[in-house]
């Protein structure tokens, strides 16, 4: 439990910022160079595995949110790495709804790590 609640920690405030910082500057993703989505890949795919290395237990309670996340984590790294050229998503309802439910996890986590 207790490494749930440092990867919470980290994680949760990651994603407040990320989340928060990417509805505000969504257009940055518009005329990205490949080897920025690579590399972006390339971290994600680290963050993924690094969250699932040290938050190996599957329990139905709150940190299941944190195994969850780093299989996010590692497909969507995944995807970025094999698929670079790929066009990114453009803002639409649906990546609203997937920014915000970001936000929600980094928010709910944020909590856990430091209640």
């Amino acid at each position: 439990m207790e490494t749930s609640l440092h990867i919470a920690a980290i994680l949760g405030p990651v994603l407040v910022i990320l989340s928060i910082s990417e509805y505000l500057n969504y257009s940055i993703w518009k005329d990205v160079s490949p080897s920025v989505v690579y590399l972006n890949g390339l971290i994600l795919l680290g963050s993924g595995l690094t969250v699932l290395h040290f938050q190996h237990t599957w329990r139905l309670d709150w940190t299941l949110v944190i195994n969850l996340l780093g299989c996010l984590l590692i497909l969507m790294g995944v995807l970025r790495m094999f698929f670079p050229t790929m066009p990114q998503p453009r803002q639409s309802t649906g990546t609203n709804l997937l920014i915000l439910m970001l936000l929600a996890a980094g928010l709910f986590l944020t909590y856990q790590g430091y209640s």
